[in-house]
């Protein structure tokens, strides 16, 4: 007599993705001890052999990710950034589409968020079939590494977007609490104006007032203040300033990869570190929401013909709009009102 109860307990690669996928649900691998169907040893079946299959799930999960091919995929915009486990330093990659899809590129682990962990990612993605003669928009936090890795592998003439919300944030940091909510007016005014000379003067006047009495937070500003208006450089319409001004589009699923490990407390081996978070990658991936409206906006803009002055966009992307909300900055930071 068939027993199904049974016979899925021995198919190992059933068994291998129900565990992992109930662990990445955020039920802790002590706990999952109650969750095993009783029979488990009856059936044959071993806690120590439902691990081993656990690890063959999510390595198969990590060969996915990595074997992904972007050949026929039309890529413009590539999101960069970090996320520690540990003491392992795990950069990502996840790039939008011209309809708006975000995919999941790549993952690379390093002790640090080094030059080398950097290109190492973009050389496999050129060796998973991403064109690096093309342009691209790169949106990243800032970080030396990535801007290095991005001009050896993609060459210097890419389009580059500095984070404005890591940038608020670093300035901020260097001012005291009740001077923050001028700084942060004037800042956010300089990044709605279309015209990136007049934001550059903006920003600039912002540092010269700074430098007088918190010259840390002058040379914050200043600090890759080129790379602040790259949107407006490219001549974007003021509606994809936010998701294409800061990296909240990658930091978003990226709370979600978070929030799916928090349960382990002990990375062992960078392999382990990789194995979860590409199984966490694909199950955010798979809930994220599309960048923009496609059906009522039209496409996103490429960036494969960027100059200094560009053709202005058809008005159908001036309309574009995030699917979902954006994240808000973080607790504490004043927020902007009108006077």
């Amino acid at each position: 007599m068939r027993v199904p109860a049974y016979e899925s307990l021995q198919d190992k690669e059933a068994t291998a993705q129900r565990m992992m996928g109930t662990l990445l649900g955020g039920v802790s691998t002590r706990e999952y001890a109650e969750v095993l169907p009783e029979m488990a040893e009856t059936a044959g079946v071993s806690r120590s052999s439902i691990s081993r299959q656990a690890i063959e799930g999510s390595l198969e999960r990590l060969r996915e990710v990595r074997e992904r091919r972007w050949e026929k995929t039309e890529l413009l915009v590539l999101y960069i950034d970090g996320q520690r486990f540990g003491s392992h330093h795990v950069i990502s990659a996840v790039g939008i589409d011209r309809a708006g899809i975000k995919h999941v590129l790549g993952i690379e682990v390093g002790a640090t968020e080094n030059a080398a962990a950097v290109k190492q990612l973009f050389t496999h993605l050129r060796d998973q079939g991403l064109p690096t003669n093309r342009k691209y928009l790169f949106v990243i936090d800032g970080a030396k590494a990535l801007r290095a890795a991005i001009e050896e592998v993609f060459g210097s003439d890419q389009p580059v977007q500095r984070c404005r919300n890591h940038k608020m944030r670093n300035v901020l940091d260097e001012l005291p609490k009740e001077e923050q909510p001028q700084a942060l007016n004037l800042m956010r005014a300089a990044w709605r104006v279309s015209d990136p000379a007049e934001g550059r003067k903006r920003l600039e006047q912002l540092a010269r007032f700074l430098e007088h009495e918190h010259e840390s937070a002058a040379r914050s500003l200043r600090e890759g203040m080129a790379e602040m208006v790259t949107v407006q450089r490219l001549q974007l319409p003021p509606s994809l300033f936010k998701c294409l001004g800061t990296t909240n589009v990658i930091e978003s699923p990226q709370s979600g990869v978070q929030k799916r490990t928090h349960n382990v407390t002990r990375w062992r081996t960078g392999e382990m570190v990789e194995r979860w978070v590409a199984s966490a990658w694909l199950l955010t991936e798979n809930t994220s929401a599309k960048l923009s409206d496609t059906v009522t906006s039209g496409p996103l803009p490429s960036f494969s013909e960027e100059n200094e002055n560009p053709t202005p966009p058809p008005r159908r992307w001036r309309n574009m709009k995030l699917s979902r909300p954006q994240p808000s900055t973080k607790p504490g930071t004043p927020s902007f009102k009108k006077r």
